[in-house]
């Protein structure tokens, strides 16, 4: 599997679309921190004036970024621009390992959340977190099970806040009832 992943990862690198290059950097530069995601949510809660929403995008962003950090530091798999010279990299390549990859836990947590907290398209929101989940592979600094894991991990974190709320949603009316 890990023989796979890595041949594909060559071949998607070896065979990018030079038009494409700026839109793949961008998409990873957005991505970065949930930084799209966070400004979505802080645009969502002026629409639809629940100051909540970036409550939760803001935890599920966190919880995601710190999961896949440990995850990564714990597995230490190396970065593909470690392993093989050309071609480069088309953004900085981080320091950590790469699995699972931190854009899309964030991405995935968020986009799950933001589909959970709001009437946003949920086309749309899984659409762009996929986008820049492919992009990390795209720009030459992961593999694509890197991206799947974390995808996988931000869904898991997404779930885990949305059980948790309804959780405590359900005691707050059994001690108001009670």
């Amino acid at each position: 599997m890990v023989e796979l992943d890595t041949r594909l990862e060559r071949w998607i690198v070896e065979h990018r679309v030079h038009w494409l290059d700026d839109f793949f950097v961008a998409l990873s530069h957005i991505g970065s921190y949930g930084m799209v995601w966070l400004l979505v949510a802080a645009l969502a809660v002026l629409v639809w004036r629940r100051p909540a929403i970036f409550m939760y995008v803001l935890a599920g962003d966190l919880v995601a970024h710190l999961l896949s950090y440990a995850l990564r530091v714990a597995i230490g798999r190396d970065r593909p621009p470690l392993r093989f010279s050309e071609p480069r990299a088309l953004v900085h390549v981080p320091a950590d390992p790469s699995f699972p990859s931190g854009h899309a836990a964030t991405s995935f947590a968020c986009a799950a959340l933001l589909a959970w907290l709001t009437p946003l398209p949920r086309v749309a929101l899984f659409a762009l977190a996929a986008l820049i989940a492919f992009s990390r592979v795209y720009n030459g600094v992961h593999y694509p099970l890197d991206v799947v894991g974390g995808a996988v991990l931000g869904l898991l974190v997404a779930t885990a806040l949305r059980l948790l709320v309804e959780a405590l949603r359900r005691s707050e009316q059994v001690q108001r009832a009670g």
